[in-house]
């Protein structure tokens, strides 16, 4: 076995013939390894996968940073499944906890990157920047999940709840539940979300019946429902304000 540890975007190869030879980032030509055009073209111009090989820097035996970027994106579904994953679905051959850490500060600056955008962008008509930090926390969940964005009168935000997880029968969740956290933080409205872990957003007719119970006791309490946000996989989410569900 050679080892060959002279770049940093690079890993070790195994001798054994009996491997799959794989191509590593020290045999490509210089310009078109991911560090150099990042460096060079930017941030667009690269791939996921050789994006999320320039943080991993190195590989392991056999595979080099790049292949193991491909096989970590394969494997959790792409970008949207990886920033979902918890730090013991990272340990696997290759990622040590160097590289865990690097992958999930990365993800958590992903979150807060997303939430920042809330207090400016959330309104009736946009609710792409809510869905978009919401799926960064909870999609691809294997249970389902119910929770809140609290606002205040000019629709900003002032905090969040997980208030539901595991087999939900949307009859069982009392509005009244959420209702309490609201008025707990003094909030002027609330946008509840909740997963499908079947990957499908579509709603159901459960769905829409609670979210008409939710808004109907919101106004007797003087709190808006300003949408309630099905979460699928990955990109896939439903506004069921947008789609005149109650």
């Amino acid at each position: 076995m050679r080892t060959i540890n002279s770049d940093p975007v690079e890993t070790v190869i195994a001798a054994d013939p009996a491997l799959p030879v794989r191509r590593t980032i020290r045999e490509m030509p210089s310009r078109d390894r991911p560090r150099e055009r990042l460096l060079r073209e930017g941030g667009p111009a690269l791939s996921d996968g050789e994006l999320l090989a320039v943080m991993l820097r190195t590989g392991c035996a056999g595979s080099s940073a790049l292949d193991l970027a491909q096989d970590l994106l394969i494997d959790s579904g792409g970008l949207a499944g990886l920033v979902t994953l918890e730090a013991r679905a990272l340990r696997r051959k290759g990622l040590g906890a160097a590289k865990q850490a690097s992958l999930l500060a990365a993800v958590e600056l992903a979150r807060r990157l997303a939430r920042a955008e809330l207090p400016e962008r959330l309104g009736l008509g946009h609710p792409e920047a809510v869905a978009r930090y919401l799926l960064l926390r909870y999609a691809d969940r294997d249970q389902e999940v119910m929770g809140a964005l609290f606002l205040d009168i000019r629709n900003r935000l002032l905090g969040e709840g997980e208030l539901f997880r595991g087999t939900l029968g949307r009859a069982a969740v009392e509005p009244r539940a959420i209702l309490k956290q609201a008025l707990l933080r003094s909030a002027a409205g609330v946008v509840v979300f909740h997963t499908h872990p079947s990957g499908d957003p579509s709603p159901s007719a459960e769905d829409l019946s609670f979210t008409r119970r939710l808004s109907d006791a919101g106004d007797l309490v003087g709190i808006r429902l300003l949408d309630h946000l099905i979460l699928g996989s990955a990109s896939r989410w439903v506004s069921l304000r947008r789609r005149g569900g109650w």
